[in-house]
């Protein structure tokens, strides 16, 4: 297996060429958890991974509770198999939440301000009531708890990090929050030596080929934690030694044969590239820093072809179009040209929008 391999197999592995589920929910399972900080970027991220996929069919799965929006990992928004929900909470946040004790110090909320808060938010939302982001905030100014200087946010953070609420559907522009007990069922509580082991069988089979590293940055777990974890799940996964390094996938995983050139416009913070620690396999480290100005630890959305990041894009939304920007790299062959120019396709019916791809900034080209 060669780096070309790595990245072939993971286009094929998360979905992306070819697109390959029928349901959002199917897409999130596959891949374990997906990034969704960005909330209309993750809508297509989903949607992308899919055969045919609206905004609307991503947003219908949410309402449905097919899909689930919290921060299970990392101390970062994801979105999340309903039935994946508590054993992820249980086995990952905790040390999240421990690492976080000099924040809620610098923002001067204690254990007692804490618990007020949960107990407010589980008064205010009982009973399937659904309330907004500014509305939850306002709810804890009312009752004597300012939101200032990031403690609303945090406050949040940390309510649902301890299984309290979770994201509900959007209303309109605006995020909502739900009682993750009432919003979603019972599921199966996991030992916490079962939860490692799903969670690198999960890792490895929605994002291989990938290294222990890898998991390690995706899960946020500990070394001893993820060499546990792997060993665990090894039994189920097949392995390649490539420069040295151990590289874990699904045993089941073709040698995927595609067309070159294969393109696809992935948005910001996807999975394909945010998934890993070591992303040399997709991204030549020369051009690390125009996918992440000034390592910020915001992603731009990525032109790929051939497994490869070959540059940025962006849109602009009209009332009755989608302008998109290319800003590649290097020049772009004919034919590589032709295939980003396709890959806009399917964007433009997610959205349910003609596309138009304007001159490239730097480049000079019009497709």
């Amino acid at each position: 297996m060669t780096g070309l391999d790595i990245a072939y197999r993971r286009l094929y592995n998360q979905s992306i060429a070819p697109a390959a589920f029928e349901q959002p929910g199917d897409v999130v399972k596959r891949l374990g958890a997906l990034q969704a900080q960005d909330y209309l970027a993750a809508l297509w991220a989903v949607g992308l991974r899919m055969e045919a996929a609206t905004e609307q069919t991503i947003e219908q799965a949410i309402c449905d509770r097919k899909i689930v929006r919290t921060w299970p990992m990392r101390g970062t928004l994801h979105f999340v198999a309903p039935e994946d929900v508590r054993w992820l909470l249980a086995l990952l946040t905790p040390r999240v939440i421990a690492g976080a004790a000099q924040r809620r110090k610098q923002l001067e909320l204690d254990k007692a301000t804490l618990a007020r808060a949960e107990a407010l938010f589980a008064s205010a939302l009982q009973g399937g009531r659904q309330l907004s982001r500014p509305e939850m905030m306002a709810l804890l100014e009312q009752n004597g708890i300012a939101t200032a200087g990031q403690r609303g946010y945090h406050i949040l953070w940390w309510a649902a990090q301890n299984g309290l609420i979770c994201f509900g559907p959007r209303q309109g522009k605006q995020d909502t929050f739900v009682l993750l007990d009432e919003w979603l069922p019972e599921s199966k509580s996991l030992s916490r030596e079962a939860a490692l082991a799903k969670l690198a069988h999960r890792y490895f089979t929605g994002h291989g080929p990938a290294t222990i590293q890898d998991l390690m940055w995706w899960s946020g777990l500990p070394a001893a934690d993820a060499r546990a974890s792997l060993e665990l799940a090894a039994s189920q996964l097949a392995y390649e030694v490539i420069d040295g390094q151990t590289y874990w996938f699904s045993p089941a995983l073709p040698t995927p044969q595609a067309a070159a050139p294969t393109a696809s416009l992935l948005p910001g913070f996807d999975e394909y590239l945010l998934g890993y620690r070591d992303r040399s396999a997709v991204l030549n480290p020369a051009h690390a820093t125009k996918v992440v100005p000034g390592g910020n630890g915001i992603f731009k959305p990525i032109i790929v072809i051939d497994g490869r990041v070959v540059g940025t894009w962006k849109r602009s939304l009209r009332k009755t179009k989608v302008l998109l920007e290319f800003d590649p790299f290097e020049p772009l062959s004919p034919a590589q040209m032709a295939a980003a120019a396709a890959a806009a396709e399917p964007y433009g019916r997610f959205l349910g929008l003609p596309v138009e791809i304007s001159h490239s900034r730097i480049m000079g080209w019009r497709f």
